[in-house]
């Protein structure tokens, strides 16, 4: 079920961030009902032509991360452009004085020269490093030791990951720092600047999880196991199809389900008495996991991924199917995947992007139109800022906008 879901309405944020991390940001805010305007340099920002692109070549990477905004485009180089961005900006009212940044450099978007303009001003900006030297998602999440312990037993070179993650854990942490400062400017009456770093988000994460103090605690590092979850039960198995499927026991009853289903209850008793283990225990399932995989993979070779998916099914295992992309495509198609949603880019090209995960009383909201590069600039200076059609016209014909 669809439906608008606006519980932001109302609310202006200016967001001038490229890459993954602010606009992750920002996107979440307007998928919540705010106003934001993406501000870009004339002719895009650095991503805005960042692969994945269309036949035509347009992003799909940049158009599905700034659905739902409004585009403008100014010369930010220029005086006249520059006072422009500040007063959108630094906009008096109740609902606006909001940025989403990730500038680096520029004295005139500088926090004290902007809350001067505006001092209740909520600014929230994205940084690699809290030193505010440059990093992204792929080089932080190699300096807190994940690739190191991603990949087979064989070991070799570090193992990077394909998916941003950090980029995306700060974009989620940009919208909650905003809602938080405007929450004390609606008590407090003050602004607030604050600093996000690449860095720190990664760091937090792997702290949060206990993995820098279990280092700490071994003094050696964790080792790979490939496809096997750490500190339980769970690998991948292979289906007589060539389908593979991953299964994890977390839980005491997820582990009975698995034996019940696979009919082994009684190979893991007596393995238990030979090696003296309690294999309801998660460290005692870890411990084993070689051989339990070894005892359990005839059971998968026996079946196709089908007859696996109806009888794990049945006994409530937890599992899940290896899948590539284009299988994800198909079952969209199909209408099984609510949260995603088609779209059509301004040069035309179909597109998927996503909904909202949040489900607001049962019901998703609307995925937001993607934006074409600088399609608002008019409306938005004449809302924001009052400036007349002939005032835009001269500055369009001066090149600002």
């Amino acid at each position: 079920m669809m439906g608008r879901v606006n519980p932001l309405a109302g609310l202006q944020v200016v967001e001038c961030a490229s890459f993954v991390a602010g606009p992750t940001g920002g996107m979440t805010l307007a998928q919540l009902g705010a106003d934001v305007i993406r501000i870009d340099p004339i002719g895009g920002g650095s991503d805005h032509l960042r692969w994945p692109v269309a036949p035509d070549g347009e992003s799909y990477y940049w158009a599905s991360l700034n659905k739902g905004k409004r585009s403008v485009a100014v010369d930010m180089r220029s005086d006249e452009g520059k006072e422009l961005i500040t007063a959108l900006i630094t906009a008096p009212g109740p609902e606006r004085g909001v940025l989403v940044d990730n500038v680096v450099g520029r004295r005139w978007m500088a926090h004290d020269a902007l809350a001067a303009r505006r001092a209740d001003l909520v600014h929230v900006r994205v940084q690699g490093y809290p030193d505010g030297r440059p990093a992204v998602d792929y080089t932080v999440n190699a300096e807190v030791g994940l690739p190191g312990i991603t990949g087979t037993e064989e070991g070799g070179a570090p193992v990077n990951h394909v998916l941003p993650a950090w980029d995306l854990v700060t974009g989620l942490s940009v919208s909650t720092a905003v809602l938080a400062a405007l929450r004390d400017r609606d008590r407090s009456g003050r602004g607030a600047f604050v600093e996000l770093a690449l860095s720190d988000v990664a760091l937090a994460g792997v702290a949060n999880l206990g993995w820098l103090s279990e280092a700490s605690s071994r003094g050696v590092e964790r080792p790979r196991h490939g496809n096997h979850v750490y500190g339980s039960f769970g690998v991948d198995f292979a289906c007589s199809d060539g389908h593979r499927v991953m299964v994890v026991a977390l839980t005491e009853g997820q582990w009975a389900a698995l034996c019940s289903v696979t009919g082994t209850r009684q190979v893991f008793d007596a393995l238990e008495v030979a090696m003296d283990a309690d294999l309801t225990k998660e460290a005692d399932r870890y411990r084993l996991r070689e051989t339990i995989a070894a005892i359990l993979r005839p059971w998968f070779a026996a079946r196709d991924r089908k007859q696996v998916s109806d009888e794990l099914d049945a006994a409530r295992v937890l599992w899940g199917r290896y899948q590539g992309m284009t299988e994800v495509v198909d079952a969209h198609r199909r209408g099984d995947h609510a949260v995603l949603a088609d779209i059509t880019l301004p040069g035309e090209a179909d597109a998927i992007t996503a909904r909202s995960p949040l489900r607001w009383n049962g019901r998703y909201s609307e995925a937001g139109l993607p934006p074409a590069l600088g399609r608002d600039t008019a409306e938005v200076l004449t809302e924001v800022l009052g400036l007349s059609d002939a005032e835009i016209g001269r500055l369009v014909s001066a090149g600002v906008v």
